[in-house]
């Protein structure tokens, strides 16, 4: 598994903003970069353990549970930005179900789509976690 710089400031965003969230976000915000942050680790253990015939699939899994995690917090807490989280998720499970059905070779689209919807992800529960720490130091 080659890693290159976009992937590791990827990987330094998705734990920076699951620790800020988990700082001076809410519930929701906590839950969120969690859950972002535990489907990363799989994906990074499924790259690792899981050999290149199974690893579309396991991928596909990753970002489905992920994807129902998202869709159970934004039923439970109604907010934009989870929202936005649980759309780019299922355009990310979209991708990999697409290339998984299709046979096809991961390239540079998937590369490109797969980065742009990460960081969608990551500046969506930056932002809920940002509105939240504004909203908690106003009513203080």
């Amino acid at each position: 598994m080659s890693t290159s710089l976009i992937t590791l400031l990827l990987y330094g965003a998705i734990l920076g903003v699951a620790a800020l969230a988990w700082v001076r976000g809410g519930a929701p915000e906590r839950i969120g970069g969690l859950l972002n942050l535990a489907a990363t680790a799989l994906v990074l253990g499924a790259h690792l353990i899981v050999g290149p015939g199974a690893l579309p699939t396991f991928l596909l899994v990753i970002d489905g549970l992920l994807a129902f995690g998202f869709l159970g917090l934004a039923l439970r807490y109604a907010s934009l930005w989870l929202g936005g989280t649980m759309l780019l998720q299922g355009v990310q499970f979209s991708l990999h179900a697409f290339y998984l059905v299709t046979n096809r070779k991961t390239d540079f689209m998937y590369a490109l789509v797969n980065n742009v919807v990460s960081w969608g992800i990551v500046v969506c529960i930056l932002t809920g976690t940002l509105v939240a720490w504004r909203r908690a130091r106003a009513a203080a």
